[in-house]
């Protein structure tokens, strides 16, 4: 039987799963583009849009945005064990197909609202709200994406393949911002354009998949449930110890990352007096500094393992989140501009790359300590919580910011480097168990 005849069936030959991995890279990098794209231009929306609709003053404003950001995260933490579980059961590439055409119409949206003018902010607001959501929901498939890299690629590979992933988010996260400062430049006025060529480039995606991306999953295995949303499956999956420590770790460094990048355009304008083209560059430095170190990770994952680099990752972005609390310190004692960028710039680094050092590490071990029939599911958990950290992080951070600019980075700078007590319990849960253990 062909593999069109049998779409559950794995790649037939190196090919095609060199092809899958290709594709799993576009993808990601067109789900990142978008999320790159709106971040720095928050404080433009709220000069646009919010000062119409709640007034120039409110104290509303540093909470709808949180909001905003926060609608993506919250459809990825509902829909991505969902779009996992259903990718475990009826295959990758249909799960994959609807969420690249969801992205389409959803940056479409984004277009449609960024194009509105001031006299129609409270449409603008909706349309704004309509998007960021859709765009979670398709965006929701990322978990599928890592599962198709979890079936292309064996156990002892797998980090490497996830640094894939990884090294995609960081190239998207890189030209969104630059999307973004080009659409500026060449169209002022006209943040639309920005939507609407993410929506093109989506579009682009879904044909590739479409003609180029072969089923990856494996035949056999229990049948995964029908349920939509399944509650006991994603407490199971938190329950496990091999991998319940391990996602919790990826929820707090994710719920520390959000924060920090959710306030760090505000930092750039209010302390560092950056206009928003200078915004749009520090956000795609960060995103080759992602993708810089995903792509170096690959060369130290064949020498470090996973645990060790999840812990130098948590020492490095503790440290850098911190240190931003230093540099709005120095603009309080108002000190040269030049001190505080000579402090901002390594800050920034540090955060960026334990956050980078971090992602595929935890994709790992989360991939090779699951049952290799439920992959979709437990990255699509994996997923879950971090897309709940993504909604918590901006929300949290934002309104601290709102109260004391030096709160977010201290108290974030906590959060994360109280990752580090749970190493020893971590590398346990990778250990086979004891002979006297066995029944």
């Amino acid at each position: 039987m062909s593999q069109a005849e049998n779409p559950t069936a794995p790649p037939a030959n190196g090919e095609d799963r060199k092809s899958a991995r290709l594709l799993m890279f576009v993808i990601v990098f067109i789900d990142l583009l978008g999320f790159g794209i709106v971040l720095p231009l928050l404080p433009a929306y709220a000069d646009k849009y919010l000062a119409p609709v709640l007034g120039e003053k409110s104290n509303l404003s540093g909470l709808v945005l949180g909001l905003l950001m926060s609608s993506f995260s919250l459809m990825q933490f509902l829909f991505a064990p969902a779009w996992g579980r259903l990718s475990d059961r009826i295959g990758r590439r249909p799960v994959l197909l609807v969420g690249l055409a969801g992205s389409v119409v959803a940056y479409a949206l984004f277009g449609i609202a960024s194009d509105l003018s001031g006299g129609n902010a409270a449409l603008a607001v909706a349309l704004l709200f309509a998007s960021r959501a859709g765009a979670g929901i398709a965006g929701a498939t990322i978990s599928t994406a890592q599962a198709v890299i979890a079936d292309c690629t064996p156990p002892e590979k797998r980090k490497l393949g996830m640094a894939l992933i990884g090294a995609a988010f960081g190239i998207g996260f890189t030209f969104g911002p630059i999307l973004g400062f080009l659409a500026l430049l060449l169209f002022p006025g006209k943040l639309g354009v920005t939507g609407w060529l993410a929506s093109g480039l989506s579009a682009v995606a879904l044909l590739l998949a479409w003609v180029k991306l072969p089923e990856t999953r494996r035949e056999g295995g229990p049948p995964s449930s029908r349920k939509l949303f399944d509650a006991a499956a994603f407490s199971k999956v938190l329950r496990d110890p091999a991998v319940g420590p391990v996602v919790l770790v990826s929820f707090l460094s994710t719920l520390g990352f959000g924060g920090f990048e959710s306030t760090l355009a505000l930092l750039n304008k209010d302390v560092m007096d950056f206009p928003e083209q200078k915004n749009f560059l520090v956000f795609a430095c960060i995103g080759l500094v992602l993708a810089f170190t995903n792509g170096a990770y690959r060369g130290l994952a064949k020498r470090v393992p996973e645990e060790r680099a999840m812990a130098l990752g948590i020492t490095l972005m503790g440290l850098g989140v911190a240190l931003l609390a230093l540099v709005v310190g120095m603009h309080r004692a108002d000190q040269p501009w030049a001190l505080k960028m000579a402090v901002l710039a390594p800050s920034l680094v540090l955060a960026v790359v334990g956050y980078a050092l971090l992602t595929p590490s935890v994709q790992s071990l989360v991939s090779r300590r699951s049952d290799e029939n439920r992959q979709g599911e437990v990255l699509g958990v994996n997923q879950s919580c971090s897309a709940m950290a993504r909604i918590l992080g901006p929300l949290a951070a934002l309104s601290l910011y709102k109260m004391d600019a030096l709160l977010p980075f201290i108290l974030g700078g906590v959060v994360v480097m109280c990752m580090l007590p749970l190493m020893p319990r971590i590398r346990k849960g990778g250990l086979p168990a004891s002979p006297s253990a066995q029944p």
